[in-house]
C-alpha cells in the first residue's frame, strides 16, 4: 500500500483540510479512498483543494467513505446532519 502524502496545512476549519487530515489518519491515498466512495481520484483531489466545483453528492459519498457525517447549520443556528 502506498503512503499517503500530506502537506503541512496547519490548524483549519475548511472541511478541504479536516477531509484531507482524516484520510491521512486512516493512511489512505487520494486513489485509495476515491475507490472506497466510489467517485474519481480527481474529485477527491478538488475536494482537498477546496475547489467549489464539486458535486454535493461526491461530497457526501467521501464523507460516508471516510466515517464522517456531514452536519450543516441553518441560518439560525440548527445543525442538520446530512
Amino acid at each position: 500500500m502506498a503512503k499517503p502524502r500530506r502537506r503541512d496545512r496547519g490548524r483549519s476549519d475548511a472541511i478541504s483540510d479536516r477531509f484531507a487530515a482524516r484520510r491521512y489518519q486512516l493512511g489512505l491515498t487520494q486513489l485509495e479512498l476515491a475507490d472506497l466512495a466510489g467517485v474519481s481520484r480527481s474529485s477527491v483531489q478538488a475536494i482537498e483543494a477546496g475547489k467549489r466545483s464539486v458535486q454535493f453528492d461526491v461530497v457526501v459519498a467521501v464523507a460516508d467513505a471516510l466515517g464522517c457525517d456531514l452536519v450543516l447549520t441553518t441560518k439560525a443556528g440548527a445543525a442538520v446532519t446530512v
